[in-house]
């Protein structure tokens, strides 16, 4: 089945998802957000000409200050022209379409959109309806999918354990909800994590979501013991209908990761969360700001992580 992410060369066309690239993708936009690494980190060199003359325009129909900040960053950092819409007070509230919206932005000469949609699948049905020479990049649509935290998650994780043949990966949350899980999982697996668990009550985890080649767990001291990479999520509140959880301070008592769970890991075990945290539901303070957190390198290493997937979209 062909692939919409890929041209006919097999090369990268959009980003829109983790799910079906290969392994060879995901590795060459690691290897070259490592290359990256001297500009995103604040480096001497602070700007790159790749993508000088370049329009990239970041449309957001949802809030997300960290994710849309690094990506404009990330732009900058390759000298491209960069224009930020928030479509939710603009164009989308006075009642025109998505096409509409992205074809008036095609007329502008755009040559990168990156999209992030509360409805599922809103990235691919743009991506179909661009023209060949523009490239689609999605932001989070949904409870779909969101590739590029998921591809800044497995940088940060080769960054600190190397390999990914010899882990043991636990995902910890509102698995049901996020957009983050699903892609974390199919990166994960395509990288060749031998061990990847989630751990949720039954309420937040998929129907059969074993299936996407998991373990489950509902308990913390089963889900965690000797563990070498922990993920948090938040709790998606706004995405849920009805009482998921009896209350936010019930589940941090099962749930939240505090240091008296973390010990079940192993000692040098690494903690990481997508961002925005919700302290004291999912994460202790004690945890997100201790020793074994590396929650600040994530935003980092996604500067380097969005440089890569724009530059090799470009062709560049």
């Amino acid at each position: 089945m062909n692939n919409p992410q890929l041209d006919k060369h097999g090369e990268l066309q959009h980003l829109l998802t983790t799910e079906g690239l290969p392994a060879k993708i995901l590795l060459n936009i690691l290897d070259r957000a490592s290359a990256f690494m001297g500009s995103a980190d604040g480096g001497e060199i602070k700007k790159i000409p790749l993508l000088h003359g370049k329009s990239i325009f970041n449309i957001f129909f949802e809030n997300s200050t960290r994710t849309r900040t690094t990506f404009e960053i990330a732009a900058k950092r390759l000298s491209a022209d960069v224009v930020n819409l928030n479509v939710s007070s603009s164009s989308a509230s006075k009642g025109e379409t998505l096409l509409d919206t992205v074809d008036n932005l095609c007329a502008m000469h755009a040559d990168m959109f990156v999209v992030r949609h509360s409805s599922s699948g809103a990235a691919h049905f743009i991506a179909k309806h661009v023209a060949p020479e523009v490239h689609v990049i999605n932001a989070g649509d949904g409870r779909h999918a969101h590739p590029t935290q998921a591809l800044l998650d497995m940088f940060t994780i080769r960054h600190y354990k190397k390999e990914f043949h010899n882990l043991r990966v636990a995902i910890i949350g509102d698995i049901l909800h996020s957009r983050v899980a699903r892609s974390q999982i199919h990166a994960l697996t395509t990288l060749g994590v031998p061990e990847v668990r989630v751990i949720a009550p039954k309420t937040l985890l998929p129907t059969m979501v074993e299936h996407l080649g998991v373990q489950v767990h509902h308990n913390m001291a089963q889900g965690l013991r000797d563990v070498d990479v922990v993920l948090m999520l938040r709790l998606q509140n706004e995405r849920m209908q009805g009482a998921a959880l009896p209350s936010a301070q019930e589940y941090f008592k099962y749930y939240g990761l505090t240091k008296e769970k973390l010990a079940l890991a192993k000692a040098d075990a690494i903690v990481m969360h997508p961002g925005p945290m919700n302290r004291g539901v999912e994460i202790d303070s004690a945890v997100a700001d201790g020793v074994q957190s590396v929650i600040l390198p994530q935003v980092t290493f996604g500067i380097a992580v969005r440089m890569a997937v724009m530059s090799i979209l470009a062709g560049k």
